[in-house]
């Protein structure tokens, strides 16, 4: 009993630094998949609102990124009408995963991504066969759906993983700010990618972390595709 207990604290905490987590807003743009120009231009004119730190300088959270890509998503499914902010559904499906005890960020976890979007912009969460609405009932799922965390693309631009960006990394809102790190450290795949612009081989930065040559290359080409892929503000 009090083990479980300690599971849902964790659990909840996560949700909580979800809502926290911290990304400029080059950094929101390369990992939501959604152009700068655009996140500035949605920030400005309240579509989504950068939740940590709406004003100078602007801050988005992990949840936000999640945000971002369901206007997205709905902006060129309907691109007549440009939905509202829909951070307050993402919060919901976020406290429904750890109030049913879904761990979105769990290492171990090989299961699909369990969070979905249709096209009207309503969440769902996927839990084994049974899918559920944001209130947790009992729902049908559409036929068409995304789903937030997998790889997301927008006028050219990639957006990862949301939870593995690749084999060996992940992504987690409580764990370095959010970003992009070595699985089971807190090597983040920015300050490899410094070594990496400072001339360090992938030999030379494997042997100073004691990390396998083929987990470092995969963190230098995340910060590659990332760096790739960031359009100038506009």
């Amino acid at each position: 009993m009090i083990l479980g207990h300690v599971v849902e604290k964790s659990a909840k905490a996560r949700v909580l630094a979800a809502s926290d987590g911290c990304y400029k807003a080059a950094r929101a743009s390369a990992l939501s998949g959604v152009p700068q120009s655009t996140v500035y231009w949605w920030a400005r004119h309240g579509i989504v609102v950068p939740s940590v730190s709406p004003t100078r300088e602007k801050l988005w959270s992990y949840a936000d990124l999640m945000a971002l890509r369901i206007v997205s998503w709905l902006r060129h499914e309907k691109p007549e009408e440009l939905p509202a902010s829909p951070m307050s559904r993402v919060r919901q499906a976020l406290v429904l995963l750890a109030d049913i005890g879904l761990d979105l960020w769990d290492p171990d976890s090989t299961a699909p991504c369990p969070l979905l979007v249709d096209a009207r912009g309503f969440i769902y969460v996927r839990h084994g066969d049974v899918v559920l609405d944001v209130s947790g009932q009992p729902a049908l799922l559409p036929a068409e759906v995304l789903e937030l965390t997998a790889p997301f693309t927008d006028a050219g631009l990639a957006g990862p993983d949301l939870v593995r960006p690749r084999p060996h990394l992940r992504i987690v809102p409580s764990k370095v700010s959010g970003e992009p790190h070595l699985e089971h450290t807190r090597i983040t795949t920015l300050t490899l990618a410094a070594l990496a612009g400072r001339g360090y081989s992938v030999e030379r930065i494997s042997d100073m972390y004691d990390e396998p040559e083929d987990v470092v290359a995969e963190a230098l080409d995340l910060e590659q595709q990332l760096a790739a892929g960031r359009p100038i503000a506009a």
